[in-house]
């Protein structure tokens, strides 16, 4: 099944801006079709006329148990936030992935295009220019973190917005580090990754919350060798006071579990992910 949008209009606001395109429509489903028996890695990108694709195929199914640990540690310390989101892979994986996508693209958020699919994979369009490179937010906050600290709070901004536009759409993103959205040419903001679904499993309000807190995890450090992170703070508890209460009430209770963070040492022998939870802690912390 093929997507009904044509490459020959300029793309909705969730697509891809718009490049030169062919011509002529592609039939992106023979090409599926033709690369997933030959395709020997997961995701490959493509160069077709005027733009550039990407065919993700099926990977192994992952095993349940993976997420017994995870799931251990939630119950033992109280925090239903971090029960874990199973995402079986397999067959499974890509038919959440296709689904997720074009919902998130009726709702107006821009993420790639999907072109076609199929049970064992799908084609989609890349979010940047045809042939170039698209360098995910994480990417672009660490970088302007080491060469131009001051830019680095405005970057962090933009993805915090984008993230709330989510929310505000009425669904989440699935695992919302900042590796996983990318500054289109344009400008705005697009999301990529949804392998898994959070409103399958726990309630919207922790749906919010599991992506507020992943990005402030994959930010947060960022900031704080910017020297940016206590104006990201302020940011960050002034969306909180006007968040809705059941949001609100978890991501307190999720900040008190992690009080002893902060008493950690600012030492790099702990090693960067201690350091990250160390940051993130800082960003989350009450206001005096």
């Amino acid at each position: 099944m093929t997507d009904t949008a044509s490459p020959l209009q300029p793309p909705a606001p969730a697509g891809a801006p718009p490049g030169t395109l062919p011509a002529e429509r592609p039939d992106y489903a023979a090409f599926l079709q033709q690369h997933l028996a030959s395709q020997a890695f997961n995701v490959v990108r493509y160069e077709l006329p005027g733009e550039s694709v990407w065919l993700k195929k099926a990977g192994p199914a992952i095993a349940a148990w993976r997420y017994r640990t995870l799931g251990l540690l939630s119950r033992l310390l109280d925090v239903p936030v971090l029960q874990p989101v199973v995402n079986p892979g397999g067959q499974a994986a890509i038919a959440t992935e296709v689904r997720r996508l074009r919902d998130l693209h009726a709702r107006g958020l821009r993420v790639p295009l999907v072109l076609a699919d199929a049970p064992e994979g799908f084609l989609m369009r890349h979010l940047g220019l045809p042939g170039g490179d698209t360098p995910s937010l994480s990417d672009e906050i660490e970088a302007a973190a080491r060469q131009a600290p001051a830019s680095t709070l405005a970057l962090w901004q933009q993805g915090f917005a984008a993230l709330q536009r989510v929310h505000a759409s009425g669904t989440c993103l699935s695992q919302a580090f900042a590796r996983n959205m990318v500054r289109c040419p344009d400008g705005v903001i697009g999301y990529i990754d949804f392998e898994d679904d959070p409103l399958a499993t726990l309630p919207p309000a922790l749906c919010i919350v599991k992506d507020a807190l992943c990005y402030a995890h994959s930010t947060a450090l960022f900031l704080d060798n910017a020297g940016t992170l206590e104006a990201a703070r302020a940011d960050w508890h002034a969306w909180l006071a006007q968040t809705e209460p059941a949001v609100r009430a978890a991501l307190e209770r999720t900040v008190q579990q992690m009080r002893w963070v902060g008493k950690l040492p600012n030492q790099r022998k702990l090693g960067r992910d201690t350091l990250r939870l160390r940051a993130m802690y800082g960003l989350l912390r009450p206001l005096p």
